[in-house]
């Protein structure tokens, strides 16, 4: 398993920014990153669209010396909305985006 540095993954993610917002009609765009239980980091987007705010994020694997790698490619949809709950299972990003 090949483990990166944090700031490579988010720059991968950046460099994704315009085309996503185009292709799919998004408002605004961010990084998204939390901790996940034990070695589990999330990383993924904070996107605006139509007035909402998702979180879209896929797991990775976080090393002692914080470096990530990625884990299984499974994409899961949050929203910040009340009564409604998250969707994940989601094969691949495209598919987790047109879920929105």
């Amino acid at each position: 398993m090949e483990y990166t540095n944090r700031d490579d993954v988010v720059r991968e993610l950046q460099q994704s920014f315009q085309p996503l917002m185009t292709k799919y009609g998004i408002e605004d765009i961010g990084v998204f990153e939390e901790q996940g239980q034990k070695d589990i980091y999330h990383m993924g987007y904070t996107i605006r669209k139509e007035g909402k705010t998702y979180m879209i994020h896929t797991p990775y694997l976080k090393n002692e010396e914080g470096q990530l790698a990625p884990g299984r490619d499974l994409w899961t949809v949050e929203t910040d909305e009340a009564n409604t709950e998250d969707v994940s299972g989601f094969d691949n990003l495209d598919d987790a985006l047109q879920s929105i």
